[in-house]
């Protein structure tokens, strides 16, 4: 076993070991598990089709990206106008010129209806009833807000049945992410979840002192402060540090959480 990084702590017997993994890489892996299946369930529609993709962050920014490898064109349409930046940032798959040029992004909420294929990411409080009604398209995909169904207030705000039932589609299903007894199946609360979840592992070890991760509340960066080069600063840092008198491989433990999440796709007749 090699130990990437540590230092000595307040005694030469002490270390801090350091994950290689960074926030970053955690949302990356989530977002790939999350857009992989949207892009199988999508192309069995004409790459000429053209796909809307509603709300960037995150799962719309990694999906987008994603689609853009098949399909001629993608728009991605979200009402905070600064969230165009993520299309250029490091977040979500890496992508060619060409492809990134298939990419487009509104604020103008009436495009939602362009498409020919419809991905809602919005969750809590995003597309209403009486907007999904409108929709007439070959394909329709939502994503589930709600991971294990372990919240009773989350569960009956959830009324992404009501709105799915309500669109004229063909072809409509249910993304649904889940694996560690998260509430939600946002990216930020799953990752939030694999640094808890590490944590406690982390803790559990022989000769551990403390362990910590990053957990600043960067939902405010973004969309408070609107500083998205300052959230990926915050994000680019190790994930986790560790206390430690026995060395180890710190990164080991993250990977193993975030192998328990899983996402896959829920045909609706």
């Amino acid at each position: 076993m090699t130990v990437n990084d540590f230092d000595t702590g307040i005694t030469d017997e002490v270390f801090t070991i350091k994950s290689t993994i960074k926030l970053l890489d955690i949302f990356d892996e989530i977002i790939e598990k999350k857009s992989a299946v949207c892009y199988d369930w999508a192309i069995q529609f004409e790459k000429t089709d053209k796909v809307v993709v509603i709300g960037t962050y995150f799962t719309g920014i990694g999906i987008v990206k994603k689609l853009s490898k098949y399909f001629d064109e993608v728009l991605l349409v979200d009402i905070y106008p600064h969230l165009e930046e993520f299309i250029d940032s490091p977040i979500g798959e890496s992508i060619s010129q060409e492809d990134k040029s298939k990419i487009k992004f509104s604020s103008d909420l009436s495009l939602i209806y362009s498409g020919d294929i419809v991905i809602d990411t919005t969750g809590f409080g995003g597309i209403n009833e009486e907007q999904s009604a409108k929709f007439d398209v070959k394909g329709f995909l939502i994503e589930d807000p709600v991971a294990e169904d372990n919240d009773r207030l989350l569960e009956n705000k959830n009324n992404i049945h009501e709105r799915l039932s309500l669109v004229k589609s063909p072809k409509k299903a249910i993304l649904k992410t889940k694996g560690l007894d998260t509430k939600t199946s946002g990216t930020m609360t799953l990752t939030i979840g694999v640094l808890t979840s590490s944590i406690n592992k982390a803790l559990s070890i022989e000769g551990v002192l403390y362990a910590a991760c990053e957990m600043g509340f960067f939902e405010e960066l973004i969309f408070k402060k609107k500083d998205i080069v300052g959230f990926f600063q915050a994000v680019s840092k190790e994930a986790m540090k560790i206390s430690t008198i026995n060395l180890f491989e710190c990164d080991e433990i993250l990977k193993e959480e975030i192998s328990a999440i899983n996402s896959e796709i829920i045909i609706q007749d």
